[in-house]
C-alpha cells in the first residue's frame, strides 16, 4: 500500500507524521508545556494531583466490528474521567498511549483523536490530551492516564462509609449491560465472531442501551458536588453495582443494603451489569441533587452486600480474569 493512497495505513507513515495528524484534531493545550516536548508540564495549584490509568484492549474490552474509532476515543476518555470524578476531583489532563497494527488506517487514528477531544469537551470542559505515546502492536490497545485536581477538597475515598449513612447513586444503571447483551445476542455470526451492527433492526430502547455501552456519558460534574455535600465515600460503578458496592463495603468495613425497588424497571441489569460509570456514594446527611438513594449502610454482617435483606449471589459484573474466557467461548 503506497503512502499516496488517500487513506494510508499508519505503516506507510512516520511517527511524527501520524502525531501531527492526531494533534490537529485535539483541543489546544491547557498545559504550561503541552504536546511536542519529552513531557508535558502541568500546573497543580492545589499542590496535589489525582491520577488514574485504564487500558482498553481489542478483544476483552472492545470489538472493532461494534465500535467506531470515534466511539473508542470517547469511551477511552470517559472511563478514565469517571475515576477522577469519583475522588471528588475535577479532570484536568489526559495522557494517551496508542499501540496499533501498522495496517491501521490513518483515518481511524484521526477519528479516535476526535472522539477523545469530543469527550473532554462535553464531559470535562477544560480537560485536554496533553501528551502520550505511539507504538506498533498486533493488538490495538488504548492506554489512558487521567489527571485531576481536588481544588482544595479532601479526596473522597472508598473507605469512609459508616453505619447510618445512606447509599446513593448518580447516573443510570443497567443500560450498558443491556447494550452489551444486544451486541452478543444480535450481532455475532454462527461461530460467535462479532459482525457489524445494523441500527435499522434495533428498537429505540435498544439503540439507547447500545449508545450507553459504546459511548458512555458519566455524570462527572457530580463528583465534586458530592464531595462538597459531605460524601463519606464514593466510587465509579464500572464493574457492576453489586461488585463495586462490595468493594466499597470491604474498604469501609461495613455492609450495604440495597433496595431493588429503587433501581428502576430492570433491577437485575442494574445490579449485575457493568460499564455504567455511575457514581456510587454514601452520605451522612442530605443527598445532593442529581443523586438518588438506593439503600443504606449498616454494621458489617457476614455479607458485604444484601439486596432486599438477602445476601446477593454475587453473579454479574465484570472481572477480566473471571469473565474473559466466558465471553470469548
Amino acid at each position: 500500500m503506497s503512502a499516496q493512497h488517500p487513506d494510508p495505513v499508519v505503516g506507510d507513515l512516520s511517527e511524527g507524521a501520524i502525531l501531527r495528524r492526531i494533534l490537529a484534531r485535539l483541543a489546544a493545550s491547557h498545559a504550561e508545556v503541552g504536546p511536542g516536548d519529552d513531557a508535558a508540564v502541568l500546573a497543580a495549584p492545589d499542590g496535589r494531583v489525582v491520577a488514574t490509568v485504564d487500558t482498553l484492549v481489542h478483544g476483552p474490552d472492545f470489538r472493532l466490528a461494534w465500535s467506531s474509532a470515534f466511539d473508542l476515543g470517547w469511551k477511552a476518555a470517559a472511563v478514565n474521567l469517571a475515576d477522577i470524578a469519583a475522588m471528588g476531583a475535577r479532570p484536568t489532563a489526559l495522557l494517551v498511549a496508542l499501540a496499533m497494527p501498522d495496517t491501521t488506517r490513518l483515518s481511524f487514528v484521526e477519528d479516535l483523536a476526535s472522539g477523545l477531544r469530543a469527550a473532554c469537551d462535553e464531559l470535562a470542559p477544560g480537560c485536554a490530551v496533553e501528551g502520550g505515546d505511539l507504538t506498533v502492536s498486533d493488538t490495538l490497545t488504548i492506554a489512558v492516564t487521567a489527571l485531576g485536581t481536588l481544588d482544595g477538597r479532601a479526596p473522597v475515598l472508598r473507605s469512609g462509609a459508616r453505619p447510618g449513612d445512606v447509599l446513593a447513586v448518580a447516573g443510570d444503571l443497567g443500560q450498558a449491560a443491556r447494550g452489551l447483551g444486544v451486541l452478543f445476542a444480535r450481532f455475532t455470526d454462527a461461530a460467535g465472531a462479532p459482525r457489524a451492527v445494523d441500527p435499522d433492526v434495533l428498537t429505540p430502547a435498544e439503540r439507547t442501551d447500545l449508545a450507553v455501552q459504546l459511548r458512555p456519558s458519566p455524570p462527572l460534574g457530580l463528583g465534586p458536588v458530592a464531595a462538597d455535600a459531605g460524601a463519606t465515600s464514593m466510587m465509579d460503578v464500572s464493574d457492576g453495582l453489586v461488585l463495586d458496592a462490595s468493594r466499597l463495603a470491604a474498604a469501609s468495613g461495613v455492609s450495604v443494603l440495597i433496595d431493588s425497588a429503587a433501581l428502576g424497571d430492570d433491577p437485575a441489569s442494574a445490579l449485575a451489569g457493568g460499564e455504567d460509570h455511575a457514581l456510587l456514594a454514601t452520605f451522612a446527611g442530605d443527598v445532593p441533587e442529581g443523586f438518588r438513594v438506593i439503600g443504606r449502610v449498616v454494621e458489617r454482617t457476614g455479607d458485604p452486600v444484601l439486596v432486599d435483606g438477602e445476601p446477593h449471589d454475587g453473579r454479574g459484573g465484570w472481572d477480566p480474569y473471571r469473565d474473559w474466557d466466558a465471553r470469548t467461548g
